[in-house]
């Protein structure tokens, strides 16, 4: 599904040159879950962004599906960002001024998915993840797994076949952080992602 060879990535940063990813090579089959660890500052949002399709390498080949995606024009990569990546965020970048029945079908509005379509899988999502009683509070107005748990409904909104996570416990207590692990468990357990 995923196959990266020779990814470099660099960055000017204070008259410096940084080095975030030297030839990376990486193959993702469809099915797997892999988990990504390093220090802070090796590397790991990168490759993400990269994965994602949010940023370009510098050098390299990227293939998608078969497809080399490496060197597409942005509308086409905002394309396949649609239709196969999910995001779940550490700060959940969730709209503000959306409630979060607003935050999860904001993917599917996007798209120009027909409104009772829309409506039928934003309630499901809200079951599924428990949200139902906070579908019409703001982010601010929910706790930090609320918000990940509505940051998780929001990417799965369009049933990807790829889910990126970049640190999505990082910034909840440990128990909220295993409730969000568990959840994305049981994602692959079901085999959608």
């Amino acid at each position: 599904m995923i196959r990266l060879q020779g990814i470099k990535r660099a960055f000017a940063l204070g008259g410096e040159t940084v080095h975030a990813l030297r030839g990376i090579d990486l193959a993702v089959a469809q099915g797997e879950y892999l988990s990504i660890m390093g220090p802070s500052g090796s590397g790991k949002s990168t490759l993400l962004n990269i994965l994602g399709l949010l940023d370009r390498a510098d050098a390299g080949t990227y293939a998608l599906d078969g497809r080399d995606v490496t060197a597409l024009p942005d509308d086409e990569l905002a394309r396949l960002r649609r239709q196969k990546m999910g995001f779940v965020f550490q700060f959940f970048h969730l709209v503000p001024r959306l409630s979060a029945a607003g935050n999860i079908e904001l993917p599917m509005v996007l798209a120009g998915m027909d409104p009772a379509e829309r409506h039928r899988r934003l309630a499901a999502l809200l079951g599924e993840y428990g949200l139902q009683d906070r579908a019409g509070h703001r982010p601010d107005q929910l706790s930090g797994g609320q918000c990940q748990r509505v940051a998780i409904a929001r990417a799965m909104a369009m049933h990807p076949p790829v889910i990126l996570a970049d640190e999505p416990t990082g910034n909840l207590d440990r128990q909220t952080g295993q409730d969000v692990l568990a959840v994305l468990e049981r994602l692959h357990a079901q085999g959608e992602r």
